[in-house]
């Protein structure tokens, strides 16, 4: 059984300056905490055979997957399908994490 836990992965900087601590990954999953600053954005990107779910923990911004965009808060998920483009804003007053 793997058990992964936030406060026991090394967190990393991004290319797009959000910060990650993946805690699983798999050829078809990826599973990671991620966090924006008020005004930041991932760069729009695609994973062409994993699947994400993004789950909004704290604060809130807007999810775009392949053109369609929708605000996500707290408490909310989202599956990104392997090769869809998606981006999430946080356009909060208050730290993203997801």
């Amino acid at each position: 059984m793997e058990v992964s836990s936030p406060n026991r992965v090394e967190a990393y900087v991004t290319k797009d300056g959000s910060t990650i601590r993946e805690l699983h990954a798999t050829t078809l999953q990826s599973l990671a905490e991620a966090t924006l600053e008020p005004g930041q954005a991932t760069e729009r990107h695609y994973h062409a055979t994993s699947e994400e779910i993004y789950v909004v923990t704290k604060g809130s911004g807007e999810m775009e997957v392949e053109g369609e965009t929708r605000r996500v808060v707290r408490g909310d998920s989202v599956l990104i399908p392997a090769g869809a483009f998606h981006q999430l804003e946080n356009n909060g007053t208050s730290e993203l994490v997801f």
